[in-house]
């Protein structure tokens, strides 16, 4: 205070801030406030706040009189009434000058959205440039004098409070020695622990609560508001005394403010449901027990939060689905979605062959400032924004732009993004999942894909084979080992649709069409041996899996029997016999 005569506080301006109202007594206090008994107790006399709507007002002790202190704005040249003196930013300019040039006991000025007093920092009106000129001439005129009885240099200061330091004009404050620039940051944990036993004093539960668990609660609470302002910390308060939330379950407070809802929505799952559920899930992805029974195993713990991080910020479950093509990678998601929400659609899907550029991450968390799209968002942000209870897919991973990886690093470890436009998104609440094809083929030293695995090998080896080529993908490929890492033993390797499984996915394929046929009112029925006929087409090659075998029911089955149905003008309650099939084509008899 005794260098500069100007200062500018940028940075988290509109948090709260911690203060000390009295030995061993901290509380949260806004800047302004907090700014003022900081000013006084170095000995300044009045410290005055304007506000570009509301004006000048005098920013007093608690419990002191403000009538004398109000008339330093009358010294000043202005209009008091009802406490307050209206003016304009032409009055600050004039003000300005005045505050700077008075002698006796020094006076501070706190100007608060003082980036609201201009349009356009590039651009000024002549009434802002006047302003800021003056503001500019008079912190390189302005001269400490002795005051105070112990004759101590003062300044009659002026205090600028900003979001940005860029919202004020560059050649006020770039190389000007006689205004210093004060950034605030997010509070740290220390912050957050001094406030932490205060807030929650007035929980049901901590008046009988023992000392070892209030500690367990407050360090629980400064690790779970990790990056948060000490506003939010007192909203979490507040949620946790309206809705009655136990001193040890502030966590789960805060969980739920994070995504902005104030019941946990994995605890309204039903259980029975997920206990149940192998059978209904290898009903829908055959042949992969193995993979059902470990993604099972993600939900559950997801549900119970069992060794979850002890912030509370990690995704409930992550999983990173690996296997050839067609063998029930995304047909596993859809139905792990439809069992936590009763509908297979109502996950979030981004096909990753889409961000394979290298900015292609700002089409996530959006633009930053300045560019096309700022205003847009982003993709997932906003997803997750609207819909923080989700299973979000990640389709085909090793795509993706290793730029666009990185940012899975911090929805891994941290369960949080910052989107373009600054909001922190949180993934607490979401079930994370990657797919893909990484490990069935490998690169020769000419530069040539060859298979890794093949479905002649038993699971086990496949398993082995898939799992240490994603490993060298990840470390040598990409150089991306931490991602591997923080995905831990949560890798489920699918297996090659064998014969067996093949003939199950086959029959329910067939059994499907003959269904969908009955229900427009037709009934087909296929003889031993054109169905024969069929399957042997069908399962000549597994190597594309139950895609695979889809597609050659529909180019065998289905394509030929659609053409015979239309020429034969097959009308409501036919009863028809596919007789004969072959490649592409189909003979049908009425039975």
């Amino acid at each position: 205070m005794p260098l500069k005569s100007q200062f500018v506080l940028s940075g988290n301006v509109r948090d709260q801030q911690i203060a000390e109202v009295s030995p061993g007594v901290v509380t949260a206090q806004p800047l302004p406030q907090l700014l003022a008994a900081s000013l006084r107790r170095a000995g300044y006399e009045h410290a005055i706040l304007y506000e570009p709507i509301l004006g000048f007002s005098c920013l007093t002790q608690p419990g002191e009189d403000p009538a004398p202190t109000e008339s330093i704005l009358t010294q000043l040249g202005l209009v008091v009434a009802n406490g307050r003196a209206s003016g304009g930013i032409d009055m600050l300019s004039s003000v300005l000058e005045k505050l700077v040039e008075r002698q006796g006991e020094p006076v501070a000025l706190i100007v608060d959205f003082a980036a609201r007093l201009i349009a356009r920092p590039s651009d000024l009106t002549s009434t802002e440039q006047q302003l800021f000129t003056r503001a500019l001439m008079l912190s390189h005129k302005a001269r400490s004098r002795p005051a105070g009885p112990d004759r101590k240099p003062y300044f009659n200061s002026v205090v600028w409070i900003t979001e940005r330091e860029g919202d004020l004009p560059d050649w006020f404050l770039v190389g000007n020695p006689r205004i210093r620039h004060i950034p605030i940051s997010r509070p740290d944990g220390d912050a957050r622990r001094a406030l932490a036993s205060a807030l929650l004093r007035p929980l049901a539960s901590a008046a009988n609560a023992d000392q070892t668990l209030i500690q367990k609660s407050v360090d629980a609470f400064v690790d779970g508001t990790e990056g948060m302002l000490l506003l939010d910390m007192n909203a979490i308060a507040l949620l946790a005394k309206v809705e009655g939330v136990a001193l040890d379950k502030i966590a789960d407070a805060v969980r739920r403010y994070k995504v902005g809802v104030t019941e946990d929505p994995w605890l309204k799952i039903d259980r029975d449901k997920i206990r149940n559920a192998e059978t209904f899930v290898r009903h829908r992805v055959k042949g992969q027990a193995d993979a059902v029974t470990h993604m099972l195993d993600i939900v559950k713990r997801a549900m119970t939060g069992v060794g979850g991080s002890k912030r509370g910020g990690r995704p409930r479950g992550v999983a990173f689905l690996a296997g050839p093509t067609g063998v029930g990678k995304t047909e596993l998601a859809k139905t792990m979605t439809s069992l936590l929400f009763g509908d297979e659609s109502a996950y979030i899907r981004f096909d990753m062959s889409e961000f394979s550029a290298e900015h292609a991450d700002q089409r996530l968390i959006g633009a930053p400032p300045g560019y096309v799209g700022y205003d847009a968002g982003g993709e997932l942000t906003n997803a997750i924004r609207e819909r923080p209870f989700s299973v979000v897919l990640f389709d085909e991973i090793e795509k993706a732009h290793p730029r666009v990886l990185d940012k899975f690093l911090q929805i891994l470890d941290d369960g949080v993004l910052t989107s373009g436009r600054g909001d922190r998104v949180y993934f607490s609440e979401a079930l994370i999942i990657f797919t893909s094809n990484l490990g069935i083929y490998k690169g020769t030293d000419g530069g040539e894909r060859v298979p890794n695995v093949s479905s002649s090998e038993p699971y086990p080896v496949v398993k082995e084979r898939v799992l240490s080529e994603i490993d060298r993908h990840f470390k040598l490929v990409l150089n991306r080992p931490e991602i591997l890492n923080r995905i831990g033993e949560n890798i489920i390797v699918f297996d090659f649709i064998r014969e067996d499984v093949a003939t199950q996915i086959f029959e329910q394929m067939v059994a499907s069409i003959e269904a969908d046929l009955q229900s427009q009112g037709l009934t087909i029925s296929i003889c031993d041996t054109a169905k024969n006929s069929l399957r042997s087409l069908c399962l000549n090659d597994l190597s594309n899996g139950g895609r695979g075998i889809r597609n050659q029911v529909e180019a065998h089955l289905v394509n030929p029997l659609s053409r015979a149905l239309f020429d034969l003008d097959a009308k409501t309650g036919a009863r028809l016999l596919v007789d004969t099939l072959g490649e592409g084509q189909i003979t049908l008899i009425e039975e």
